[in-house]
């Protein structure tokens, strides 16, 4: 990538979210993540071309040496800073501005600063061959899968239904999604088969801003916020029937939308299980903390015929969890930490940068996480370490995985040279998986978030877990649980 040529008619939309907006180029497979900034500053830029570069910068250092350390460096591409020609960031904003979503246009693209962060494009993986069929990616944003302990909480019913499904309440209730997802994080995280699917499948049934599929890079399935359209499944069926076709020596047979969905569920948690090299020793085993049970989750306990209840300790979901739980305190438990290191910093303003508040992201800052005492020792140092803890949890609980499924050949040479199909044989796929969304949540960011917390609790208080009238029902369920066939895949990580 020259980026003294860069020309914007090589680039295309990709999508963009609370922060920056992602374009995409037509051939590489690459992607330029770019800040965005409220419309009333567009002509008065709220920061110079060097913040932003370090601002970039720093997102780059966290995801490198923090998140890769705690996560796992084999899922994650942390990318590098750009500097581009302000005329093709200026061309390439008018080229996308009419295809960005109407309710995204509060904000627009930093057209001052000529940064971007430059990133491989996970949705059309480079390891696939342009002959073959499509890749097909899967970006999930998994939320946070774990209860809080009841140590730390003014409200019971944040120990027995989790962030997330009180959230959707919050959420129809304020108008910002007309009907509730039944997607519960507990049950993807469990480690059990059976609730995985569960969640899998409520995922699709109301993908919201939590699932996204893409086939061949070109986004396929998803919701649009606001709409009282339901997602188009019959348009999903017909973009997966080709990966599906040879699966249970139903080759050239009828294959039902329910065989469809069941064997695509199924290739999907098995990449969630898999460590991409071994299990890591073991499970990450809490069914002693009761805190992996949702009480709003559909899903009945009793049904737990087998299997495990955890993940093994090298999948993504595991190193995602560890992460997620260094939360040990939630917001409740923190904020009287933040505001001591808050006042602190009033009396004294230099201790920011000794206090690592705004980075640098760098081993230091690693160090002081990992090393934090379990204890409080009343030092401002145990509580702005218990801080950036807190902040990289949050990073781990708003991060997205992708899962890109790369189909393996449809027609094979047998001995005499002759080209014949994989009869009777399930469909293998390979896999890459990665994680995405790992920047740094801004220190100054906790009390919005205490607020927050308060407000989607005492809403899901008032209403008692119901929805407010005018929600519309939840779609139709895709296949009920007891219609589900068992079916055996291939499954090759890379």
């Amino acid at each position: 990538m020259e980026v003294d040529k860069m020309d914007e008619n090589e680039w295309k939309y990709h999508g963009e979210g609370n922060k920056s907006l992602v374009v995409s180029h037509v051939q590489l497979s690459r992607v330029l993540r770019l800040l965005k900034y409220p419309a009333e500053d567009s002509e008065n830029p709220p920061q110079t071309a060097e913040q932003a570069f370090r601002q970039i910068q720093n997102i780059v250092d966290f995801s490198s040496n923090v998140m890769s350390n705690l996560m796992g460096e084999k899922f994650i591409h942390s990318g590098e800073v750009v500097k581009l020609p302000l005329e093709f960031v200026r061309q390439l904003s008018i080229k996308v501005q009419h295809q960005r979503p109407a309710w995204r246009c509060d904000k627009v693209m930093d057209i001052y600063s000529g940064c971007a962060l430059c990133l491989p494009n996970l949705t059309c993986p480079a390891l696939h061959q342009p002959t073959h069929t499509p890749p097909l990616c899967i970006e999930i944003k998994p939320k946070c899968g774990f209860l809080p302990s009841p140590k730390h909480v003014s409200k019971d019913i944040k120990t027995k239904v989790c962030r997330f499904c009180m959230h959707q309440h919050y959420k129809v209730a304020n108008g910002k999604w007309k009907r509730r997802s039944l997607y519960c994080p507990l049950d993807l995280f469990s480690g059990n088969r059976q609730r995985m699917q569960f969640a899998v499948r409520h995922l699709i049934e109301e993908p919201q801003n939590n699932l996204k599929i893409f086939k061949g890079g070109q986004c396929v399935y998803s919701s649009k916020e606001g709409s009282d359209e339901s997602p188009d499944l019959n348009g999903l069926l017909h973009h997966l029937r080709p990966y599906f076709m040879y699966g249970n020596n139903r080759i050239n047979s009828h294959i039902s939308s329910k065989a469809v969905l069941s064997d695509f569920i199924q290739v999907l948690v098995n990449a969630l299980l898999s460590g991409g090299g071994g299990d890591g020793g073991g499970l990450t085993d809490r069914r002693g903390e009761g805190r992996s049970f949702c009480e709003a989750s559909l899903f009945n306990k009793e049904r737990i015929r087998h299997g495990s209840q955890g993940l093994p300790g090298d999948s993504i979901l595991s190193r995602i969890l560890q992460t997620q739980m260094l939360d040990t305190l939630d917001i409740e438990g923190l904020f009287p930490l933040y505001r001591k290191v808050e006042q602190h910093l009033q009396d004294f303003p230099k201790e920011r940068s000794r206090l690592q508040i705004d980075g640098p992201y760098n081993q230091a800052f690693l160090e002081k996480l990992q090393k934090c005492s379990s204890e409080d020792d009343g030092s401002v140092e145990y509580a702005a370490a218990k801080v950036h803890q807190y902040r990289v949890a949050m990073t781990a609980k708003d991060c997205s995985i992708v899962v890109a499924l790369v189909p393996g050949a449809e027609e094979e040479e047998d001995d005499e040279g002759q080209r014949r199909l994989r009869d009777f044989r399930p469909p293998a796929f390979s896999c890459s998986i990665s994680i995405l969304d790992l920047d740094p949540k801004p220190f100054d960011s906790i009390p919005r978030q205490l607020r927050l917390d308060q407000k989607i609790v005492s809403c899901y208080l008032r209403t008692g877990g119901a929805l407010p009238k005018g929600s519309l029902p939840p779609p139709p369920a895709i296949f009920s649980a007891a219609e589900r066939e068992e079916c055996t895949l291939l499954f090759h990580p890379m």
